[in-house]
Order: C-alpha cells, then structure tokens, then sequence
C-alpha cells in the first residue's frame, strides 16, 4: 500500500500506532495515548516493570530504510528532532501525568524513532530508552 498521499498528521498517527504495537511486542502496557496539558503532549504513555514510560514518537515517510553504515549519506533522521527543549516539553507534562494519576512509582522519557517506507508503509522501529 502506498502511503505517499497521506497528511504529515496520518503520518504521525500512523507512526504512533506502529510504536505502540512495537511496545506492546516487547512487553509494555499501553496506557494511555496523545494526553494533552498546557505544558505539551505526550504521544504514548505505557508501563512496564513497574515504570512509566513516557514515549515521544518521531515518525518519517522514506523511500528506502537507512542503513547502520550509511554514514555521510543525507538520510533524514528523525531523532534530530528530539532536541533538548522537546524532550524537556515531555518531561513537564509526565510530571502533570504523574501528579494526575497519583503515580507512586518510577518514571523515565523514552524516544521511538519510527521511518515508513513510502512504497509499502513497511515499518522500521528504533527505541530510545531514557533520553533524559
């Protein structure tokens, strides 16, 4: 399925559920999604071991997946978007999250770095932990 029509939101939503199925996979449970205060959004908030797992998703349409050894090519890199005051963004509104629900326990921000292949939606994950 070509995915080249689809609005840079359907891109972000489509990216998210990709993380969230990528969490879920790997032994998180999804929370909640796309929690909105004042001081920004979080994208995915999922638990695991006890943790709450803030998950800022940056996703990116590409015509070929990156590759490891592609160093010095021009492959967009989504992570270049998990800039210190993004993060800190995150970071202000897990803690409204946490106060919110009452969360006793530990809590961490984790990125998720998401590229859909153009041509096909085929998906590649790459999973940040504790980007603070």
């Amino acid at each position: 399925m070509d995915i080249s029509s689809l609005t840079t939101k359907e891109v972000g939503n489509l990216g998210e559920s990709v993380a969230c199925e990528y969490l879920r996979r790997h032994g998180f449970t999804i929370r909640d999604r796309n929690y909105v205060k004042k001081t920004g959004e979080l994208d995915i908030i999922a638990e695991k071991e006890d943790t709450l797992h803030f998950v800022e998703v940056k996703t990116v349409l590409a015509e070929e997946f990156p590759l490891a050894e592609c160093k010095g090519e021009d492959v967009y890199d989504p992570s270049l978007n998990l800039h210190q005051a993004k993060v800190r963004k995150v970071a202000r509104t897990g803690e409204w999250y946490v106060l919110e629900k009452k969360w006793e326990g530990e809590w961490q921000v984790d990125g998720c770095l998401v590229w859909l292949r153009r041509r096909d939606g085929i998906a590649r994950v790459s999973y940040l932990p504790q980007i603070v």
